[in-house]
């Protein structure tokens, strides 16, 4: 390393509702003894990432000020959301799930020792940053020839597609439902399936949506904007006979419309009616929040479902380290053809917090993907 510095983005909400992003330089991290130092030269923006890199700040006030080497965003927060964001006010915050570079120091341990030079991906928070200390078991060894490009998303996408297949598997369900389905994700998830032979339903809203995961080879796709879409979903839940659900969106009425025309689906195998509905279970998961207004349900879908949040880190708590690691050794193994993403741009650290950047980011839109590259001036 040529300097004892590096930099680092950081995200800070101040006691006046003040949202500030800026570049803070850092000390280069010295490793303990069981960890390493990744010289970080990928670094994905995935959704998750946005809601500790924005907060509740409504990017539409966002301000550029500082330099272009040095910029500092400012946006404000509304007052009426203020309240949900105590916990982090005044904490400047790093920001980054996942990344991938060169390890460039190694602690004294054997396991350590044995990653110094290897290009690894990582997972662990603060990754938009040039240099990053993480424990030597936190760190997925790239395939020999596989770039940090390649091995930047390893973690988030790749796990979440399995674990939503694993999640169903475990509450003994058949096959699945996915919103926003022509995402990078649902584009995996449709990948996994096919290979699994998981009965996969599709939940889009354009037909460039569809059009793009009917390429993929997907069976089922449901476009919500469609006339005729509680008829096309319910037609593909009878086919597949998914009860479970992951829903990116999170507001409005559309977990409700699911769980509906799954009811719909299940009684129309039903032999005898009952007051309170199926005795199916009918599950939906959100795990996002593309739409933050409330989730309105219509309760017209029986007594038997449930609607709960989902979040990747407590499943794999869940589910224990023999089954982790055995997702992360597919992961590894199918990392250019399953589970291989694709960016729209690459930006530096600085190009990151352009105004126009952040709003082409920031609104998440289907097949648009920005990957942060630290090391890029």
């Amino acid at each position: 390393m040529s300097t004892d510095t590096g930099l680092q983005l950081r995200s800070i909400i101040k006691q006046n509702g003040e949202l500030e992003l800026s570049l803070a330089r850092v000390p280069l991290p010295e490793p303990g003894p069981d960890e390493v130092v990744v010289r970080i030269e990928a670094t994905p923006i995935n959704p998750s990432d946005l809601a500790l890199l924005f907060g509740a700040a409504d990017m539409r006030t966002a301000k550029s000020n500082g330099t272009a080497d040095n910029p500092v965003v400012t946006a404000t927060i509304p007052e009426k959301l203020l309240r949900g964001m105590q916990a982090r006010i005044d904490q400047s915050m790093p920001v980054g799930n996942e990344g991938a570079g060169m390890v460039a120091k190694a602690g004294s341990s054997p396991a350590a020792q044995a990653l110094l030079g290897k290009t690894v991906a990582v997972s662990g928070g603060a990754m938009y940053a040039q240099y990053r200390a993480v424990k030597a078991v936190q760190c997925l060894v790239l395939p020999d020839g596989t770039t940090p490009t390649e091995g930047a998303s390893s973690f988030v996408n790749p796990l979440t597609s399995l674990c939503m297949v694993e999640t169903m598997r475990l509450e003994g369900h058949k096959a699945l439902v996915h919103t926003a389905a022509a995402s990078n994700l649902g584009q995996m998830l449709n990948r996994v399936c096919i290979e699994d032979k998981v009965p996969l339903v599709n939940i889009v809203r354009k037909q460039e949506q569809e059009d793009i995961l009917r390429k993929l080879g997907a069976e089922h796709v449901c476009n919500s904007s469609s006339a005729s879409f509680m008829d096309d979903l319910t037609k593909a839940l009878l086919a597949t006979g998914a009860t479970i659900a992951f829903d990116a969106i999170g507001g409005g009425k559309l977990a409700s419309q699911i769980l509906a025309c799954m009811e719909t689906a299940a009684n129309k195998t039903m032999k005898e009616y009952s007051r309170y509905g199926s005795a199916v279970h009918k599950q939906v998961y959100i795990y996002g929040a593309l739409d933050r207004s409330p989730t309105e349900l219509t309760r017209n879908f029986g007594l038997a479902w449930g609607v709960g949040g989902w979040l990747l880190t407590p499943f794999l708590q869940k589910i224990g380290q023999p089954a982790v690691q055995r997702l992360r050794e597919r992961v590894v193994a199918e990392l250019k053809t399953t589970f291989a993403s694709h960016y729209t741009r690459e930006v530096s650290l600085a190009e990151a917090l352009q105004l126009d950047v952040i709003a082409a980011y920031g609104k998440i839109g289907t097949g648009e993907k920005y990957l942060i590259k630290p090391q890029k001036r």
